[in-house]
């Protein structure tokens, strides 16, 4: 019997070590003034005070908590990035889909287990907050990681606007831009500095540092390269790599890669590192706006810069590495083809669509639809038609097949997940083609798609919760470029209790949290807002009423003229006649 205790006691505390520990972070998120590239000073969004935000840590197996106190004079949350958020889909922040906005004034607190490890990093996701600097990384670390390395260090990369995002925003979405034209940031920010002031990376002799890079930008894609080093890429979106020699990594927005960087044992020279900003979704290039950011690796402050070779930007392809950990290649249980246009709406703006439906938040939070309808749940109808819900079986196997047929390029972010990428090609897509993937593909939750090209994503669908999926171009999130994923909402209807802490916000806000997208039973949707709709092909009954009327109106001038005419002529003959007589 003694041994049985023991043993009892021995699980117990092996139990309590694989749990880990409780990481509390407090948050206090409000306005400051900050002048990060010594150009404007400029009202942010910082935390405790400060900007920027700290980073998180945590270790795998801990239980991370963000203490949150909105001292915003508007609703926030925050969501993090790539975090699984395995039974907590409620904690994953973005506004109306797993959540209400936190109101002015209130706390919330995000709890979420860490089971994963990796690179990722924390913004808000109400609005286009993210954009006016409320923004972090996150960094999950393993017991032992899958590559040995000295040291590690944090580089984020952003782009950074003068001008807060509300502005900016609202001059995006106007009718004025009918072409959709992003607003253009002023420069880039690196560790969240720019302009004359140098971001420095302390480099020691013959030491090997993992660097994780972070493009936490709104809208610019990074070039990531270091004069005068090799770098070798050990991780992408938080999933470990095989090591990969690049000249060069590329990150579009969101994205985070981990390279490994050993030092020179020669400390005579100092090396620039550069972070370009890829400039192709730029409308104009404006005066002055240095795109080619630049750093110091610095071994001696005393050194001089090397002025060597030239960088080697040969194309860098996530699809071609090779995870450290190897998945067989799923199949599909189902697929859905999502077709990516860019076009004016009959509102008069330029929206993003998937499959010609642009995203218009429901009434009713979608997680809270998919909890509280019963069987109704797995009926696509009840999230609302421009949720562009797709309500998917636990544990299926989904593909996504998605073709850019815009004229940019758009990094997609798939929340709760990993997914396999299993092939590119140009757009469109050719269903009768058999795709070959490789037998272990490449893993990530953020996918950079060239214009004109497509992509073949795979999925399993083991998370139940509402997960979107989008561009994370910031400015094409809120025009519309976005679509939920329904996972298994019977199975949520039995794993998830949602905190009474985020139905007391919705019901400070109004917002209801049971019933379909309108809060109305079954597929009752009266009452929910919809359009706008794409502008319709053809002649509609408006629109031959309005040639119809401008028909008649021109008639209607050429009679007029006409009869000025004859009038004019009538008048020339009398006065005529009178000259005549005279």
């Amino acid at each position: 019997m003694r041994w049985e205790y023991l043993g009892a006691i021995f699980v117990a505390l092996i139990a309590c070590l694989v749990q880990g520990k409780e990481v509390i972070n407090y948050w206090d998120i409000g306005y400051v003034e900050a002048n990060p590239d010594g150009q404007q000073q400029r009202q942010v969004i910082g935390v405790n005070g400060k900007w920027p935000p700290p980073a998180l840590h945590a270790m795998i197996n801990d239980t991370l908590v963000v203490e949150v106190r909105n001292s915003l004079d508007k609703p926030t949350t925050l969501h993090t990035h790539g975090i699984y958020q395995n039974g907590t889909n409620y904690m994953d922040g973005p506004s109306m889909v797993t959540q209400c906005g936190i109101p002015a004034g209130a706390n919330m607190t995000y709890r979420m287990e860490i089971s994963q490890t990796g690179t990722y990093w924390i913004h808000s996701h109400y609005s286009a907050q993210y954009v006016d600097g409320i923004r972090a990384p996150v960094i999950l670390h393993n017991d032992k990681e899958s590559h040995e390395y000295d040291e590690e260090m944090i580089v984020t990369l952003e782009d950074w606007y003068h001008d807060e995002a509300a502005g900016l925003l609202q001059e995006f979405l106007s009718w004025k831009n009918p072409g959709g034209a992003e607003p253009v940031p002023n420069g880039a920010l690196i560790n969240g500095i720019g302009g004359k002031k140098t971001a420095k990376l302390a480099f020691e002799a013959g030491k090997t540092y993992r660097l994780r890079i972070i493009n936490m930008s709104a809208l610019a894609t990074f070039h990531f390269s270091i004069d005068g080093h090799k770098m070798r890429v050990v991780e992408v979106d938080g999933v470990d790599t095989e090591a990969a020699e690049v000249g060069n990594v590329r990150l579009a927005a969101a994205q985070r890669t981990s390279v490994l960087v050993t030092a020179h044992n020669n400390t005579s020279n100092n090396y620039i590192f550069h972070a370009d900003m890829d400039t192709d979704m730029f409308d104009a290039i404006p005066e002055g706006l240095v795109y080619n950011s630049t750093g110091l690796v610095e071994y001696n402050s005393n050194a001089n810069v090397w002025k060597g070779g030239e960088t080697d930007w040969s194309a860098f392809d996530d699809i071609v590495l090779t995870p450290y950990t190897k998945e067989t290649a799923l199949g599909f249980d189902v697929s859905y083809t999502l077709d990516v246009h860019f076009n004016q709406y009959t509102d008069a703006l330029n929206h993003g669509t998937f499959n010609n439906i642009t995203y218009v938040a429901p009434l009713v939070p979608s997680i809270f639809t998919a909890l509280s309808t019963g069987k109704d749940a797995l009926k696509q109808e009840v999230y609302g038609p421009q949720t562009n819900a797709h309500v998917v079986e636990h544990l299926q196997e989904v593909q996504l097949v998605v073709n850019n047929y815009d004229a940019g390029n758009h990094p997609f972010h798939l929340h709760g997940h990993h997914f396999q990428m299993i092939e590119r090609g140009p757009a469109p897509y050719d269903a009768t083609h058999n795709p070959q993937p490789h037998s272990a593909p490449m893993r990530r939750d953020t996918v950079m798609i060239p214009s004109m090209e497509y992509v073949i994503l795979r999925f399993r669908a083991d998370n139940p919760g509402t997960w979107l999926f989008h561009c994370h171009i910031e400015w094409h999130i809120e025009g519309g470029l976005n679509m939920v994923v329904v996972e298994a909402p019977d199975v949520m209807q039995q794993r998830l209790h949602v905190p009474k802490q985020i139905y007391d916000h919705c019901a400070s806000a109004g917002i209801p949290t049971s019933g379909n997208a309108a809060g109305r039973k079954g597929v009752d949707l009266e009452g929910l807002p919809t359009g706008p709709f794409p502008y319709p092909f053809g002649w509609t009954r408006k629109a031959r009423g309005a040639l119809a009327g401008c028909v008649v109106a021109a008639l209607i001038g050429i009679l007029a003229i006409i009869w000025q005419g004859w009038r004019g002529r009538d008048r020339y003959k009398k006065v005529e006649a009178v000259s005549q007589v005279d």
